[in-house]
């Protein structure tokens, strides 16, 4: 299932490509960039009675800052955080009769005190664009009651997340999304 959620991505760049065309980028540079203060990416994949989400986001939008905590303000709103991404299920609105319970979860930040490769880079630094990655494994019962999947929960427990770009790979095929808390719902 892992290889089937990495491949996600590629499937769907072509559909990624036209939406990086068609919307405008909130960053300092001409050049596209992954990390944008107020988006976050969310991959799924349902594959019998597994599913699988994939979470990436600007610590910003779900701390409120990037940097290493520097008060016991900031390492309230970091446990804070970590916390609210400890409890998948009040963050994705699931429908109970689905069945879905997690069986695995993974969260990484540097700001959690963990480094990832991809950081070691920065050692010693505070990393001015400070990443989450959150990676939940659910097993559900009945996985035909999954019909639609609700980020309502997520973008009311971290406002400053204002879009989340949804790729899915469920029963219906493949499909790309760009959500938000007005309009916060996919179909599967």
């Amino acid at each position: 299932m892992r290889r089937l959620l990495l491949a996600l991505p590629f499937a769907l760049l072509p559909l990624a490509t036209v939406q990086a065309n068609e919307h405008e980028h909130d960053h300092d540079h001409g050049s596209l960039d992954a990390h944008e203060h107020g988006v976050a990416q969310l991959n799924v994949a349902l594959d019998g009675k597994s599913l699988e989400l994939e979470l990436e986001s600007p610590a910003m939008n779900l701390v409120g800052f990037e940097h290493a905590a520097r008060s016991d303000a900031d390492k309230a709103k970091i446990a804070a955080a970590r916390a609210g991404l400890e409890k998948p299920m009040a963050l994705f609105a699931l429908p109970a009769e689905a069945g879905c319970k997690v069986t695995d979860q993974e969260i990484e930040s540097p700001l959690f005190g963990e480094q990832s490769r991809a950081d070691e880079h920065a050692k010693g630094h505070d990393n001015e664009h400070s990443e989450v990655h959150a990676h939940y494994q659910l097993e559900c019962a009945s996985p035909e009651a999954l019909k639609v999947l609700d980020l309502g929960p997520l973008f009311k427990h971290f406002p400053a997340t204002r879009k989340i770009q949804v790729q899915l790979i469920g029963p219906q095929g493949q499909q790309g999304a760009e959500l938000s808390a007005a309009n916060a719902t996919l179909n599967f």
